[in-house]
């Protein structure tokens, strides 16, 4: 029996203690309530104007940290443990010195530096050095253009294009151009140029174009069999001037332009090849009605022959219908 009261008072005590711990913590929210209430009292909830100048006025915060306590929100400070200290001082590291600076070693050298040597400009061989001063070079092209030149200067034997426009030269001889086996363009724009050599183009197995424009030529000198384009406009080259049929064998020709000059006859035969023949502004009166097409042959159709200028001619046109059947396109000129 007393075994039993025994159980029956510790099980009380129990109890008791669990009951007590709830209104411990009721009584303790209580008292924080009242705190916070009593904080509020004397603003007017009535006449309630919170603003920057009277924000202190009407909540005191000069007891703000012991209103609230934030000490379960501290951080916990974990103290480890520390490496232990080598019991032989020379073990630690002295700090105190830095390493050495390592000393410069001057420069030996076994004998004088050269200066690299420069190079030469494109590919302008010893030989053509006078016209690699006078004029540029890059690569295997020539430029020459306004340079006050007289006359064509030494060429490499690579040249493949020359440019010597807007200059004084006046004649085109034979062996400007001797050797030149790759020489695809000539450009003589706006030269004083007059005469040229009979043999001055013709032994260039590459020509392909030549620019003569602008110039004072009366004569067209023997042109190469590759020439593809022709332009002498703006010169003095009257009909008689051209060599017979100096275009018939020019099989490749496709360019034609022999404007503003002295013509009084559309230069026939034209190669078949051609594709644009320019006249204009010349004293061309008539023509043949062979001249573009073949009389015999009706079935004749030159497609390649699509730009045919005559403007600025006294011919007209209209007085030879026959004449342009096998063409495109009619040719550009005066019809009445």
């Amino acid at each position: 029996r007393m075994r039993t009261l025994a159980w029956l008072g510790i099980a009380s005590l129990c109890l008791g203690a669990a009951w007590a711990v709830p209104d411990k913590e009721e009584r303790r929210k209580a008292e924080k309530l009242k705190a916070d209430l009593a904080l509020y009292e004397h603003v007017d909830l009535d006449n309630y104007d919170l603003t920057l100048d009277n924000y202190g006025e009407i909540l005191d915060l000069s007891n703000y940290e012991d209103l609230y306590d934030y000490s379960d929100l501290a951080p916990k400070i974990e103290v480890g443990t520390l490496a232990p200290r080598p019991k032989d001082p020379a073990a630690l590291p002295n700090l105190g010195t830095t390493a050495e600076t390592p000393k410069l070693q001057p420069v030996t050298t076994a004998g004088p530096v050269h200066p690299a040597p420069i190079p030469t400009q494109g590919e302008c061989r010893p030989l053509a050095l006078p016209s690699c001063l006078l004029c540029l070079c890059i690569g295997t092209s020539v430029y020459c253009d306004d340079a006050d030149l007289e006359h064509i200067p030494p060429l490499p034997p690579e040249t493949t294009y020359l440019y010597a426009r807007f200059n004084r030269i006046s004649a085109i001889r034979a062996s400007d151009f001797t050797g030149l086996k790759k020489l695809k363009r000539i450009d003589l724009t706006s030269n004083f140029i007059s005469w040229a050599d009979v043999d001055a183009f013709r032994l260039l197995p590459s020509l392909q174009e030549l620019i003569l424009p602008e110039n004072r030529l009366t004569a067209l000198p023997e042109l190469p069999r590759s020439i593809i384009r022709l332009d002498a406009r703006l010169n003095r080259i009257p009909s008689t001037g051209l060599q017979p049929e100096a275009f018939r064998d020019l099989k490749q020709l496709q360019f034609l332009h022999l404007s503003d000059n002295q013509l009084d006859h559309i230069p026939a035969p034209l190669p078949k090849s051609l594709r644009s023949l320019h006249l204009q502004n010349n004293n061309i009166q008539t023509m043949h009605e062979d001249t573009f097409c073949d009389s015999q042959d009706h079935s004749q159709i030159r497609r390649a022959l699509e730009d045919i200028r005559l403007d600025g001619n006294p011919i007209n046109l209209s007085l030879f219908p026959n004449a342009y059947f096998c063409l495109p396109r009619l040719p550009t000129g005066r019809f009445f």
